[in-house]
């Protein structure tokens, strides 16, 4: 268990998330007892197959939010950075983190449901989920993305998703 918390505490994971595609935010989730319905939206800024929501907070203005991201089985996040910290809880499924300028799927840390981890401001980083994977990102916004390969940045999509 001590490996377990000294990898928590020590290891960089990854995780973008889009804001150019989230609408205002009164899109917020209620966090209590009941159950909440989130509003999922695809992020303009990851490879297609993702979805985001809001959970808490304006992640296109200045403080603390939370996301919920859903990522579908073998998605890759290639590897980028942010300007800002960057926490993950994984909610469902497992997430397989690793640091670096390119994704070595035999480099990797799997974190599963209950793990939690930090990245810091300017850590490049990657993930490839296994299984469908859930993660909620706490940040304090803006919240921004810069891959480290130009050509690993998704194209705008238009207004139909193409």
């Amino acid at each position: 268990m001590e490996g377990r918390t000294r990898f928590a505490r020590y290891v960089r994971v990854p995780i973008a998330v889009s804001l150019w595609c989230l609408g205002a935010p009164s899109v917020e989730a209620q966090v209590s007892g009941e159950p909440v319905s989130l509003h999922w939206s695809v992020p303009d800024v990851l490879p297609p197959g993702a979805l985001i929501a809001v959970v808490r907070g304006d992640p296109t203005g200045p403080g603390r939010s939370t996301l919920q991201v859903s990522m579908p089985n073998g998605y890759r996040i290639p590897p980028h950075y942010h300007p800002g910290y960057e926490h993950v809880e994984v909610k469902e499924g497992t997430l397989h983190v690793g640091m670096g300028d390119r994704i070595d799927p035999k480099q990797t840390r799997a974190l599963t449901v209950g793990d939690s981890a930090t990245a810091p401001a300017g850590m490049h980083h990657w993930s490839i989920s296994e299984g469908r994977t859930v993660l909620a990102v706490t940040f304090m916004g803006p919240y921004t993305i810069t891959y480290v390969r130009a050509e690993d940045a998704p194209r705008q999509r238009g207004p139909f998703g193409y």
